[in-house]
């Protein structure tokens, strides 16, 4: 074996398929000083073992396109490479065995459309006739795709690898990484047994072991290796080489043809995890013991849908762990460790993903970004929750045992609650709160006596009315009418100081932030290609010290970003300052009314108008005030230490009682915002649009200095706008969009749903989305399908709530 070299530009651990389809995707692009270790041989930790089925179709856009692009790429590596992957083209079935499920793949179907994938409604007879092996009861319904298929793992891996080679790439078999070095934070060395090798960008592609190679750099990722079983058949009569691949989810069960016979597999309900102590070194080709006690009632559901298996003998029982996430989605992009990235725990579903998993890893490296955003994806999704090992043991055992079910908007998880609770959290339990969850936190959804309280008589169809309740409306109309009280002390806090911060965040964001002390400042920060990273909010406290707020689920992302982008001469410090404050919302008419009565300090619009903030004292307690709002009411958020968070809420709840002040919660908040228009970011806004697609550009200044996106926006502002995020109403006002639902023009699809929402104040149903400028025009005419049944749009003029902001400055 060749030497190491003393210097590559980019070194990937871990010679699955996923590292070699990085390295693959690198050297297309023209990076070829492009290293791979592996501590065994190729494929050798957990994708030789893959059941090799591709699918294409998930619940996002950009995922399904990651798939899709695998598919195309499978198809030519043969020709490309001179190795031939096994790639076979023989399309795949998903059964409905209830009303229920068959609900789900009508929505499935309709998000296919959207996103260009090839699925079609069936019959049950026409499953059974592309899959006659099958029995037919109990189903009620099927979806087939006709260009998903299998892959041979051992095959793909080779081809990519060859692929690698073939444009730079070395790759060093049995050499394993002991160490990665740092230099003043960022990456700089990967020592193995076999050398050291000098860097500045490290992938650990590791598989089940990323979670040890994220600890070489401090790093806790949340990867759970996890036993996964299927059996394969000898030989079976009548199963043909092109036989589809089968889904049963309501039996927990998939099945392929293998060399003749079945391979069949599924997601038991009492999973096994492995290695939490570590895994041997010399782990490789290596499976665990066959579990028949697990794996049984797996083989009765596969049977009972497949009856020739019965009789068929079955030739191994397959039990290899797998890489799985608490999400049960890949780890990718870039760490709070520069120079360090991720793209592991696949979640056997890496075969179907390999492709566009290399091409986003190498576009993020290369470019800053990838093409499409991967915020489900993102590494940085998980926040300081999963530090813990039992908890993120607990999270990813409850994902793998609920992997085939129904997974409704808006689902809550109910593993290792109670982590994270505000200084409010048993007041609000006293007064009804039925609780959330995110990044840990306790957080109100809505309260639950209101139930009885509630006369606004809207009662949403279908899917939409899990995690719904009459309550949310009630809260809604009287913080519209009198006052909500609301607690987000899970919103993320960042504090910004150093005498290069003001320098710093006008460079990393778009709006100006060289405003006076006391100004609250709405702005996005952007990517290269002028794409919206992140949004938040930064008050100015001083000349040097600055308060940025973002939301519960992005601290991790946010905080990563500004990170990644500071300057390194120690000019600036960010200080996540989070679970230091408790923040509580205070909107609606009567709000200043309410403060009036315990505060000395002049809260009046003249001394104290929107967007800005200071302190004051709200009876004993001290608080940061800002008057902003999420809900197009007048009104604050008070920023005030953990400790008297309880005080505070206790003070503004009884002033506000002769006021009708209710207690709120974020399902309330959501439908108000949807309202008056606010953006969410990963919902309406992501790095896949433009503040000027996305109706932000007042929240832009071009003409300031240089700031990351500039170049960009002004050449999207020159060529003109080709989509833009647009509001509609529905035609009836029971249909609640859920998300990703078709946007038809005729019988034209162009677009699909960003958000939707009841609005009670408004009395109509909410959607938004991005749509061609020609169909952008207000009184446009356009039909969304939900479950397969077509709803008449129309494109409205926003914002529908308050469209002068009097409200809110009043």
């Amino acid at each position: 074996m060749p030497d190491l070299p003393s210097h590559a530009q980019v070194v990937i651990i871990g010679g699955g398929v996923g590292g070699c389809s990085i390295a693959y995707h690198l050297t297309l692009m023209g990076w070829k000083d492009v290293v791979i270790l592996e501590r065994h041989e190729l494929t050798s930790g957990s994708t030789w073992h893959s059941a090799g089925l591709v699918g294409q179709m998930r619940s996002d856009a950009n995922l399904t396109r990651m798939m899709h692009y695998s598919t195309d790429l499978y198809r030519r590596l043969k020709d490309e490479t001179g190795h031939d992957p096994a790639w076979r083209e023989v399309g795949g079935l998903r059964l409905a065995s209830s009303a229920e499920r068959l609900e789900e793949i009508k929505r499935l179907v309709g998000m296919a459309g959207s996103f260009g994938v090839p699925m079609q409604l069936i019959t049950p007879k026409e499953a059974y006739d592309l899959f006659p092996l099958m029995s037919k009861e109990g189903v009620v319904g099927a979806a087939y795709t006709p260009n998903d298929g299998v892959i041979d793992p051992t095959g793909l891996t080779n081809a990519l690898a060859a692929g690698a080679k073939q444009r730079g790439a070395r790759i060093f078999q049995d050499t394993n990484v002991e160490k990665i070095n740092l230099k003043d934070g960022r990456v700089h060395e990967v020592v193995t047994d076999k050398g050291s090798i000098q860097t500045e960008i490290v992938v650990n592609a590791a598989g089940q072991w990323g979670g040890e190679v994220g600890r070489m750099v401090s790093l806790n990722l949340p990867v759970v290796p996890m036993a996964h079983l299927y059996a394969i058949t000898k030989p079976i009569e009548g199963v043909g080489h092109e036989i589809p691949t089968l889904r049963d989810p309501d039996l927990l069960v998939y099945w392929r043809e293998e060399v003749g016979g079945l391979t069949t597999g599924g997601y038991e309900r009492n999973p096994a995890p492995f290695g939490l102590d570590g895994i041997p070194l010399d782990f490789k080709y290596t499976l665990l013991p066959p579990d028949w006690d697990r794996f049984g009632p797996l083989m009765e559901n596969s049977i009972k849908r497949v009856p020739v298996l019965e009789t068929a003998e079955i030739r191994q029982l397959l039990n290899g762990p797998e890489g799985f996430t608490p999400d049960g989605e890949y780890l990718l992009g870039p760490t709070a460790v520069k120079g360090f990235w991720v793209a592991c725990a696949f979640c056997a579903h890496g075969l179907a993903g390999a492709g566009g998993i290399g091409k986003t890893m190498a576009e993020w490296i290369i470019d800053g970004h990838p093409e499409w955003d991967v915020w489900r994806l993102d590494v940085r999704r998980f926040g300081s929750n999963y530090n813990s090992q039992d908890y993120t043991v607990a999270r990813t055992i409850e994902t793998y045992s609920q992997y085939y079910d129904i997974h409704f908007p808006g689902e809550e998880r109910l593993s290792r609650r109670g982590l994270r609770l505000s200084p409010t959290y048993y007041r609000l339990r006293d007064l009804g709160c039925h609780f959330g969850e995110k990044t840990g936190w306790e957080r109100p959804n809505w309260f639950k006596p209101y139930e009885e309280k509630a006369r606004h008589g809207h009662e949403p169809k279908g899917w939409a009315r899990h995690s719904w309740s009459r309550a949310i409306g009630y809260e809604h109309l009287m913080t519209r009418q009198y006052a909500g009280l609301f607690d987000e002390t899970s919103f993320n806090k960042f504090e910004v100081r150093g005498p290069g911060a003001l320098a710093f965040l006008n460079y990393v964001c778009a709006n100006d932030i060289d405003r006076p002390v006391g100004t609250v400042v709405y702005t996005e920060c952007l990517n290269k290609r002028g794409g919206i990273e992140c949004d938040f909010t930064v008050t100015r406290l001083s000349e040097d010290r600055f308060f940025i707020v973002t939301g519960t689920a992005y601290g991790q992302h946010d905080l990563s970003w500004l990170s990644l982008n500071m300057p390194e001469d120690g000019s600036v410090t960010i200080e996540d300052v989070s679970s230091s404050y408790a923040c509580l919302g205070l909107w609606g008419p009567k709000a200043r009314k309410i403060l009036e009565k315990v505060t000395q300090d002049d809260v009046s619009n003249a001394s104290f108008p929107y967007m800005t903030a200071k302190r004051i004292t709200v009876d004993d307690v001290p608080a940061l005030a800002s008057r902003v709002t999420y809900v197009g009411e007048l009104g604050w958020e008070f920023y005030c230490p953990m400790e008297y968070g309880l005080r505070l809420w206790d003070t503004l709840w009884e002033a506000g009682q002769p006021e009708g002040i209710v207690a709120g919660g974020y399902k309330a908040i959501d439908t108000m915002r949807l309202e008056k228009g606010y953006r969410y970011w990963s919902g309406e806004i992501s790095p896949d649009y433009t503040p000027y697609e996305a109706g932000l550009g007042f929240a832009v200044k071009l003409d300031k200095r240089d700031f990351i996106g500039r170049d960009a926006l002004l050449k999207h502002k020159e060529a003109g706008l080709k989509r833009k995020l647009c509001c509609m109403t529905l035609s009836d006002s029971r249909s609640i969009a859920l998300g990703k639902e078709p946007i038809r023009a005729g019988d034209k699809i162009i677009g699909w749903v960003a958000s939707g929402g009841y609005g009670y104040s408004v009395g109509k149903s909410i959607v938004y989305a991005y749509l061609p400028i020609e169909y952008s025009k207000a009184g446009t005419k356009l039909e969304i399908e939900f479950f397969g049944e077509q709803v008449g749009a129309e494109v409205a003029q926003t914002p529908l709530w308050d469209p002068k902001g009097e409200r809110i400055r009043a």
